[in-house]
């Protein structure tokens, strides 16, 4: 073997050992530099910026007297012909919204609700022959009574003059603002009183205001009929009662360290 033969192998064999050294080490520093990844602290996490908070819904109710009703009234007529049935119909409607003019009701307060014509082939005794049929006319108003001593008298009138059909009386609020700014001072009374409690059940504090919303469609008005309720204006006993309003509000806290004891 020649002597460059001879030197070109041990060059060769010298990298390789030298190639093998390095993996190895390279072997034995991962392990090392993967356990020291592992022990080392991970970076705290603040929660400085994280707010804690306590969520309740407030519910705030005040009782109030009406000072508006709204009465659904109109006449129902039946004849042979559309033009028959319409006709009476209309003359009495007419009887119907002068008399109750005539008894404090402003001509203002006093709209058409509904209007309709329908055919029938039912009689006062019952299923009528094949050829015949019978016309129905209904015309129904709404009228406005601002002076709740006069509902009774104005129905018992409307009655009279031929009203046939009535669907009811409704008690309201003309304006319900300062109903609703005393049910809104309610609800975040009860809102608070709600958040502490909740507190003191989980050993925190109550803390800033952090937001408050009022809850869609909780401002209802429901009527309340006492019994004890006089009728307006004597005949037909009419009660109006009383209204509860009720107010709901979402009310957002910060929760606070509890005091030390």
């Amino acid at each position: 073997m020649s002597f460059n033969l001879l030197h070109n192998r041990i060059a060769a064999g010298a990298g390789a050992l030298a190639m093998v050294a390095v993996l190895a080490t390279g072997a034995l520093l991962l392990p090392a530099r993967a356990a020291q990844a592992q022990d080392a602290p991970s970076e705290p996490v603040s929660v400085s910026n994280v707010t804690r908070s306590i969520t309740v819904v407030g519910e705030g109710k005040v009782q109030v007297q009406p000072d508006v009703a709204y009465l659904n009234l109109g006449v129902v007529t039946t004849r042979a012909t559309v033009r028959e049935a319409s006709d009476a119909n209309q003359g009495i409607i007419d009887e119907v919204i002068a008399a109750v003019q005539a008894v404090g009701v402003a001509e203002a307060d006093i709209q058409t609700s509904s209007f309709s014509v329908s055919a029938n082939n039912y009689g006062p005794n019952g299923l009528l022959p094949e050829n015949e049929i019978t016309y129905q006319v209904a015309n129904n108003v709404n009228v406005t009574i601002r002076d709740l001593t006069t509902v009774s008298k104005v129905l018992d009138t409307a009655i009279e003059a031929g009203a046939n059909n009535i669907y009811g009386v409704n008690f309201a609020l003309k304006d319900s603002a300062a109903a609703q700014a005393e049910a809104r001072k309610s609800a975040v009374a009860d809102a608070k009183a709600r958040a502490e409690d909740l507190a003191s059940l989980t050993g925190v504090a109550v803390g800033e205001l952090i937001s408050v919303s009022e809850m869609v469609g909780s401002n209802a008005i429901a009527g309340s009929f006492r019994e004890n309720a006089m009728a307006m204006g004597g005949g037909t006993p009419i009660q109006p009662g009383q209204l509860d309003l009720t107010m709901q509000l979402q009310v957002v806290y910060a929760i606070a360290p509890a005091a030390a004891q």
